[in-house]
């Protein structure tokens, strides 16, 4: 898995997961049901994950969305 995003923000995930499924891309939420553990005090970020077969064309369309600067290790 590679990851894309790492974020607190829910509509910058639910954004990036809208743009990659609608593109027949999977993606994966990780520490989504973190803040049970935080006690929803959101410092605890959410990661975007992707197939890292995926990678290139994830970021690609990331990029083509003006989410370039979001984006870790691309």
């Amino acid at each position: 898995m590679h990851e894309l995003i790492r974020t607190n923000d829910p509509v910058l995930i639910s954004f990036a997961e809208s743009l990659l499924r609608d593109a027949g891309l999977r993606c994966f939420v990780a520490d989504a049901h973190m803040s049970v553990l935080e006690g929803s005090a959101g410092f605890l970020q959410r990661r975007v994950l992707v197939d890292a077969d995926d990678k290139d064309e994830a970021i690609r369309l990331m990029r083509d969305a003006g989410l370039g600067h979001e984006l870790r290790g691309a």
